[in-house]
């Protein structure tokens, strides 16, 4: 999340927006830098996710709006800057979304996004889809969604059609460390995001075997209980 913020030139009192905010973590951070002076607006497709990132963040300059991000109710050139953390490869028409960024974003201001590389680059999610796709194989497309943009020169290429001018899109590899497996399960038996969904809709039998296969494959990256694994990410931006 750093890259991102960095990469999108946050400044104090800017006027920033969040598109698909989820839990709100890039609006958090954004508040911080701007400041009371700022405005950070948070929207997002998912009522739920708008009222749980608006619980979090009340007491700061934050608004909430729920929106598609590919079609956002927003004058042109209005924002000083736009992120969008691990959404834009959700999108059903993500060079849309980007070309949306861009008509809100006012002149050379930038936006920023991050996507998430390769399945095999990302194996805390990327064991969960191919474990999933061998009991929803009509679904494959969909499970694989979270990797659509694992491409760097079709994200660049993308920013480009929208618009944007000096692009920017670099790799950066995070470090995930849970401390057991029930930590890193918990979130996928709560339904939080679209592979713990998929997971959800299955028969409980499949549900338990699914479970036990995702924990056998990632045993190769536990020690003393814990579990250490690196995530590769796509961070990509360009200025209006």
């Amino acid at each position: 999340m750093p890259t991102v913020l960095a990469a999108a030139e946050i400044c104090i009192g800017d006027r920033v927006l969040d598109v698909a905010t989820g839990l709100g973590e890039a609006a958090q951070t954004a508040i911080a830098t701007v400041g009371d002076s700022g405005l950070v607006i948070g929207t997002d497709i998912s009522s739920a996710m708008l009222a749980a990132a608006y619980a979090r963040l009340a007491n700061g300059p934050f608004l909430a709006a729920m929106m598609d991000g590919q079609s956002l109710a927003f004058r042109d050139a209005s924002f000083d800057v736009v992120l969008c953390q691990l959404g834009l490869m959700f999108f059903p028409d993500p060079l849309r979304g980007l070309a949306e960024f861009r008509r809100v974003l006012r002149p050379g201001r930038c936006a920023a996004v991050c996507v998430v590389s390769s399945s095999d680059r990302a194996p805390m999610w990327g064991i969960l889809a191919g474990m999933l796709s061998r009991y929803l194989p009509d679904q494959v497309t969909r499970l694989y969604l979270s990797f659509a943009l694992a491409d760097a020169a079709r994200l660049e290429s993308m920013f480009r059609a929208a618009g944007f001018r000096d692009i920017r899109v670099s790799k950066e590899t995070r470090e995930a460390i849970v401390n057991s497996f029930d930590e890193y399960w918990a979130p996928i038996e709560a339904g939080a995001g679209q592979l713990p969904q998929a997971y959800l809709a299955l028969p409980k039998t499949s549900r338990q075997a699914v479970r036990d296969e995702v924990y056998a494959c990632l045993s190769k990256f536990e020690c003393n209980g814990r579990y250490k694994m690196s995530v590769e990410m796509l961070v990509g931006a360009g200025r209006a």
